[in-house]
């Protein structure tokens, strides 16, 4: 290595400092490992998980990215490879290659976008299925992100808010998985963003979702109403496959989790196989905001969602020779306060074509249930009754 001497990968605190390890990534390049390679010496006995240590060390990082890094390889304690749950005592020292941080540049790109609203503070947009928000650590191209940038630079003005830039997050609020559809919001200020983050973190927006399950939902408050309040956590596996699932767990990595579930519409295809014949239109609000809570919650009630087959939900083949193969999982509307002026926002998107083709399929070809009681009209959510 030559050059300047580069500032420590280890700040003053005891923490990765993410701003010299992108500059040492800049100068020698993110395939030279020793640049990214720091070693921490344990000069108290914590007796803490491995994972748990290295989320207190390293703030741009996630636990959950934290124990797949390790998962990897990425981390040696006392020179022998290790794993998330081990325990860490006095003299421990722990050697850990970080991966390269991810680039606070967002290159525009000219990719379609359904806009909802947009004024000089936030944008909302119906999110098409297929695209993830934000760059991650193998997609820094064709996201949601690249799309406004280009949007932004072409069409409307402005730019995504600066909070979250450094994590290559800019604007984003809230997210949607890349197959899930439907509202989704970003901020263009840092005020709007902050005021539109706390709203979300106190719980106070109004998320309604619809979702195509399979099986016979059948609620504990109510036949048509499920509170589904189990914990969520990660997938106990480390396999490939698994690392990104989650999975109700009643241990210590479990979160609080609620979610209530409304029967709107129920079907039965007689001309399927017996035990394949049941479906159902839910209208689901969350009351937290957990990775995966509506596909989880759904699954392990016995009704996983149409299309899901990472948790159950197998494809549906229409007689047209359509395959649904992403998961019948929309978000509707969305209500907030406007973060500026304070009045009411409230945000519908139409489902997508694959779903609604679903929808008139099952419709069509079944004795059906409806129930409207208690629920936001259909056709405000984008489906006519």
């Amino acid at each position: 290595m030559t050059g300047d001497p580069l500032p420590p990968l280890i700040d003053p605190g005891g923490k990765i400092d993410q701003d010299a390890l992108r500059a040492a990534v800049e100068r020698y390049g993110s395939d030279d490992a020793d640049v990214r390679r720091v070693e921490f010496a344990l000069q108290r006995d914590i007796k803490d998980r491995l994972d748990r240590y290295l989320t207190s060390r390293i703030p741009f990082m996630s636990r959950s990215q934290i124990q797949r890094m390790i998962d990897d390889g990425a981390a040696m304690v006392n020179g022998q490879p290790a794993r998330a749950s081990t325990k860490l005592r006095l003299n421990d020292t722990v050697e850990l290659v970080l991966p390269p941080p991810p680039s606070g540049h967002i290159e525009p790109e000219d990719i379609p976008i359904d806009v909802l609203y947009e004024d000089e503070h936030l944008i909302a947009l119906n999110k098409r299925p297929n695209i993830i928000v934000h760059p991650a650590r193998s997609h820094n191209t064709g996201t949601m992100l690249g799309a406004l940038a280009w949007h932004f630079r072409h069409s409307s003005g402005g730019e995504l808010s600066p909070v979250g830039a450094e994590l290559a997050r800019p604007g984003v609020v809230h997210r949607l998985d890349r197959d899930t559809t439907g509202v989704i919001v970003f901020a263009k200020t840092e005020e709007a963003h902050w005021r539109l983050g706390q709203q979300f973190e106190k719980r106070t927006t109004d998320k309604r979702y619809l979702a195509i399950v399979r099986g016979e939902p059948k609620g504990a408050l109510d036949p048509d109403i499920e509170a589904i309040d189990e914990p969520l956590g990660p997938h106990p596996s480390k396999e490939k496959g698994y690392r990104e699932k989650q999975v109700v767990r009643h241990d210590e990595l479990g979160k609080p989790s609620l979610t209530i579930a409304r029967v709107r519409e129920r079907y039965r295809l007689h001309d399927r196989p017996v035990g394949d014949q049941h479906f159902a239109l839910l209208e689901l609000g969350l009351k937290t905001g957990r990775t995966h809570q509506i596909r989880v919650h759904c699954s392990h009630r016995g009704w996983p969602i149409v299309g899901d087959d990472m948790y159950g939900g197998r494809f549906f083949e229409l007689p047209d020779g359509t395959t649904i193969d992403r998961q019948m999982l929309h978000a509707a509307l969305l209500a907030v306060e406007h973060p500026i002026s304070g009045e009411p926002l409230v945000l519908t998107a139409p489902p997508r074509e694959d779903m609604l083709g679903l929808l008139a399929h099952l419709r069509e070809h079944s004795t059906g249930q409806a129930n409207p009681d208690g629920c936001v009209p259909l056709r405000r959510l984008g489906i006519e009754s």
